[in-house]
């Protein structure tokens, strides 16, 4: 996007957690389309530098670390305040899922490292900018949970269960935070990106069958999802997680 096509400038500010591709990409280029201002997160600096170039370094600002770093958390919240001025958005998208198999067997550590980033870091980014800004000022918050969350999920099931604490969390938050700052969640399904890839790898097309809308997730899908839920079209809605699944769960019916 050129210069002479941007948006003109919303007056918000965003912070996207896991920022530099996939879905937190997609959420970041949505919330840019429309004008924001965005402070992106991720632990490769090289891609997060990518990512500002193509997002447009006017609008976009990058803080590269880890989630479960409660210096980082300062960091990129600080990042927001004094780059722009103010954080009327949280996107709690980054998260790690480094087991695949049972539960019955699963090393607790592993556990913990999946729940300390999925969720107790979603927790520390929301402490951050509600005291930053938003208790004052108001706003947005939307955690990127997953169907696996309010399902079973076989040889997920770390990351399913962290997903339903997160969706868990978006109630807790929903509540504490109203009336001035409104928490949602989103549910996706299989999204296209390299963190899903081991689902679809090779056998895409088979994947994409099982859903009744014919084809999988895209990060844009969310990223519009994200847009819509920090938008005033979304005022009156609060403490709920929308599924975008493609569909998938209408074949849990009958017949």
């Amino acid at each position: 996007m050129s210069a002479q096509e941007r948006p003109e400038l919303s007056g918000k500010v965003a912070l996207v957690t896991g920022a530099s591709r996939g879905i937190g990409y997609g959420v970041a280029e949505a919330l840019v389309a429309r004008g924001d201002r965005v402070v992106i997160t991720g632990r490769g600096e090289e891609a997060l530098k990518e990512a500002v170039e193509r997002l447009g370094a006017d609008r976009v600002i990058a803080v590269p670390g880890k989630a479960h770093d409660e210096a980082h958390q300062a960091t990129a919240v600080e990042a927001a305040m004094d780059g722009f001025g103010r954080l009327d958005f949280l996107v709690n998208n980054a998260g790690t899922n480094p087991v695949f198999g049972p539960i019955a067997d699963m090393d607790l550590g592993v556990a913990r490292k999946v729940f300390e980033t999925n969720v107790i870091s979603a927790l520390g980014f929301a402490q951050r900018s509600w005291h930053a800004w938003q208790k004052e000022h108001g706003g947005a918050i939307v955690n990127i949970a997953s169907v696996a969350g309010v399902t079973a999920s076989p040889f997920v099931g770390a990351y399913g269960m962290s997903k339903a604490a997160m969706i868990n969390l978006t109630l807790q938050l929903a509540h504490e935070f109203a009336p001035v700052v409104r928490v949602n969640a989103i549910a996706p399904a299989v999204v296209k990106t390299k963190f899903a890839q081991a689902l679809y790898e090779g056998r895409e097309a088979e994947a994409a069958a099982s859903y009744p809308l014919g084809r999988l997730g895209r990060p844009e899908d969310i990223g519009g999802a994200a847009a819509f839920l920090t938008s005033s079209q979304s005022e009156w809605i609060t403490g709920q997680t929308l599924v975008v699944d493609g569909g998938i769960f209408l074949n849990a019916g009958v017949g």
